[in-house]
C-alpha cells in the first residue's frame, strides 16, 4: 500500500467549484490565519485538533485538504489517510489560491 499522498492544484479545486462539484475543502490552519480569508465552502478544522473531530469527516466522502503552503495539510493528508480516509493535499495552499475567499 503506497502511502503517497494524493495532490490536487488550486486551479483544479476552483473548477471543481465551479462546475457546482459537491467537494469537501478542510482548512487546517490556525484561526488567526483562517480569519484573513479562506474559500467560502471550506470547513475550518484546525490540524491539532483533527484527531478529536475524525466524527466531523465523512469516512465516504473524498476530503481535500488545505493550509497556507501546503505542508500541513500534506500531515493532515497522511494522518487521515492512516485512518482510512480519502483525501487530497492542494499544493502551494492559500498563497496558491486565487478564487474567492471570505
Amino acid at each position: 500500500m503506497s502511502n503517497e499522498v494524493k495532490t490536487i492544484t488550486p486551479e483544479e479545486v476552483q473548477e471543481l467549484l465551479n462546475e457546482g462539484k459537491n467537494v469537501s475543502l478542510i482548512d487546517v490552519r490556525e484561526d488567526e490565519e483562517v480569519a484573513e480569508g479562506k474559500i467560502p465552502v471550506a470547513k475550518h478544522i484546525r490540524l491539532g485538533t483533527i484527531p478529536e473531530r475524525l466524527d466531523e469527516i465523512n469516512k465516504n466522502e473524498e476530503h481535500i485538504m488545505i493550509c497556507r503552503s501546503g505542508r500541513r495539510s500534506e500531515h493532515a493528508c497522511e494522518y487521515l489517510q492512516e485512518a482510512g480516509y480519502e483525501v487530497k493535499n492542494m499544493v502551494g495552499g492559500m498563497m496558491k489560491w486565487e478564487g474567492e475567499v471570505k
